[in-house]
């Protein structure tokens, strides 16, 4: 049986003291692996069913196939793995602002980073997502200006609440048509939210994009007991 609690890692960073926590929830008898962010909760491996819908969504609305995704975010993994499980995709990079977090897959001290390390369509890159959108090469520093299929975005709460207020500026339309640059005609940008369908946001991607959509996925609290939920936009550019 696994200890009560543990803190597997702490770190300073430039945004706040992240750590990994993996601790036993005696009501399911699992362990449950939780990424902080000082006081915040910024994810957790109980609640993981909106983070590979966002990846299922997202690959859902693209025909064909040897596609080329980019994830924003990598945090436990889980919308990384689900891309993977798509034998469509042909690469994926994932982009995470904490090379804290990028170790600790690295050590395969989370529960899928074994799995997307020994995948050779899988890259993982330290870097901040919102800055690579808005300027210079793009999302892969291997390859300037590289398109991609399907960019998926799993960094902040919502857009209306986010880690940093850099971040704030992808959520506009004018981050949005930069954001859409990095796409290929016909390519598609999904983003998690916490909150419910925002109308306002909603607009701003109808501005931007061909077509878009709001999904709204349940899953079971355990915790709270009931239903949770969780909001994947879907938009896809132009062709």
């Amino acid at each position: 049986m696994s200890a009560r609690f543990e803190e597997i890692d702490w770190r300073p960073t430039p945004i706040g003291a992240i750590s990994l926590r993996r601790r036993r929830e005696p009501s399911l008898g699992i362990d449950v692996y939780e990424i902080k962010l000082d006081d915040d909760f910024l994810m957790s491996s109980l609640f993981t069913v909106a983070e590979i819908e966002l990846a299922r969504l997202g690959l859902a609305a693209l025909p064909g196939t040897d596609l080329d995704v980019a994830v924003g975010g990598l945090g436990l993994g889980y919308t990384a793995q689900a891309v993977l499980e798509d034998s469509r995709v042909r690469s994926l990079v994932v982009i995470d602002a904490l090379a804290e977090v990028i170790e600790w897959h690295e050590r395969e001290l989370l529960p899928v980073g074994a799995r997307l390390m020994s995948d050779p369509r899988c890259r993982l890159v330290h870097g901040d997502f919102f800055a690579m959108v808005a300027a210079g090469p793009g999302l892969d520093p291997e390859t300037p200006d590289r398109r991609f299929h399907a960019v998926l975005v799993d960094i902040d709460h919502t857009p209306r609440h986010v880690l940093h207020p850099s971040h704030a500026a992808l959520y506009t339309p004018e981050g949005l048509r930069r954001l859409a640059g990095r796409l290929r005609p016909g390519g598609v940008f999904a983003l998690w939210s916490d909150d419910p369908p925002d109308p306002d946001f909603a607009a701003v991607l109808a501005e931007v994009f061909a077509n878009s959509r709001a999904h709204v996925v349940t899953f079971p609290n355990p915790l709270r007991g009931g239903e949770s939920a969780n909001t994947v936009y879907v938009a896809t550019n132009a062709t």
